[in-house]
């Protein structure tokens, strides 16, 4: 399971289409997403949106597109980018972003994924 982090909105636009992400690919190139154990490292990226968030967890092996695992800005840690649209029919489930004065609070669902 890979996931994806986007506003509520967003995905309220997109959870009915068969594919999404172009907005993403062609701003990026490809589609950030992030490993469970990893989450609580780009979590903070979005500390500043004030919009309502959600988590997508996509199943890799049911996506049509093409994952890479890659450690874009020499972290030592490569993340999935998907180079290609994403299909609804791989996202598994949809989580609220969970957060208070210190951030992103881990969902109860990817409490058995252990932080790296």
């Amino acid at each position: 399971m890979i996931l994806h982090c986007m506003k509520k909105s967003t995905w309220e636009e997109r959870r009915n289409k068969d594919f999404w992400g172009k907005r993403n690919i062609e701003a990026e190139g490809f589609i950030h997403c992030s490993q469970p154990e990893f989450f609580w490292r780009v979590a903070p990226n979005f500390d500043s949106v004030e919009d309502e968030m959600v988590i997508l967890c996509i199943d890799e092996n049911k996506l049509s597109a093409k994952v890479k695992y890659e450690d874009g800005d020499n972290c030592g840690r490569s993340y999935p980018h998907v180079y290609g649209m994403i299909n609804n029919s791989a996202v598994t489930a949809v989580l609220p972003f969970l957060r208070d004065e210190n951030g992103w609070i881990k969902n109860p669902e990817l409490e058995i994924f252990e932080d790296k």
